[in-house]
């Protein structure tokens, strides 16, 4: 929980990683979406290593693979370009989104865990969350749209999009509940630098307040 009158640093500290991109536990390759459990332990999909990787707090010199990690693969075992992780406290549990299989899949986070169970199949999952209430929420690039599912549930309900996708639209929507069609909160100017566009915006995060924080990939 982040503080309402929290402030942020204009420069950062490296918590995992930054020893090159490679496939040591010392290493990540294209770490894509990331989930900080209440200890401050990081969770990463390591999307370029195929694996899931765990850094304790404290903890910068290694990681551990937590998922995955043993190649590039559709075995339940492995993963393939995993693009965002969160931990559904109730199971104790990781729930990735498995892009380049299709897949969002479960793994235990108990030692000895060495393969996952698959929830959702059919899907480009691009980006997961979670409500209080335990609902999942699933983006697929593919479709162009977001549907929510209840962890057993294999077809979801539509929440977001589903009228054909586009794509490079450089901006943050917002979807009321129940919405036909979002609202554009940040960018929409067309792609570039100015503080009032975007460049392929890729992760948000909401704070108390309500204020948005997107990041934005260089392309």
């Amino acid at each position: 929980n982040i503080p309402v009158n929290a402030t942020w640093k204009q420069n950062g500290v490296t918590i995992a990683g930054g020893n090159g991109a490679g496939g040591a536990t010392n290493q990540l390759n294209e770490p894509f979406g990331l989930f900080v459990d209440d200890d401050q332990t990081l969770i990463i999909a390591d999307f370029g290593n195929h694996r899931i990787m765990q850094w304790k707090n404290g903890d910068t010199t290694n990681g551990q693979v937590v998922a995955g990690g043993n190649g590039e693969g559709n075995g339940l075992h492995q993963l393939n370009r995993p693009t965002d992780v969160l931990i559904d406290k109730e199971t104790d549990s990781l729930i990735i989104g498995d892009q380049r299989n299709g897949r969002v899949v479960r793994w235990s986070r108990r030692s000895g865990t060495t393969q996952g169970e698959i929830l959702i199949d059919n899907i480009s999952c691009w980006g997961l969350a979670m409500d209080e209430q335990r609902y999942l929420y699933v983006s697929d690039t593919e479709k162009g749209e977001v549907r929510r599912y209840q962890l057993g549930e294999k077809n979801g309900t539509l929440v977001a999009g589903g009228n054909g996708k586009d794509n490079n639209n450089h901006h943050v929507m917002k979807w009321n509940k129940g919405a036909k069609e979002g609202i554009v909160v940040a960018g929409g100017q067309g792609r570039g630098n100015a503080l009032t566009q975007l460049s392929h915006p890729n992760g948000i995060f909401v704070d108390t307040l309500g204020t948005l924080v997107t990041i934005e990939k260089k392309i």
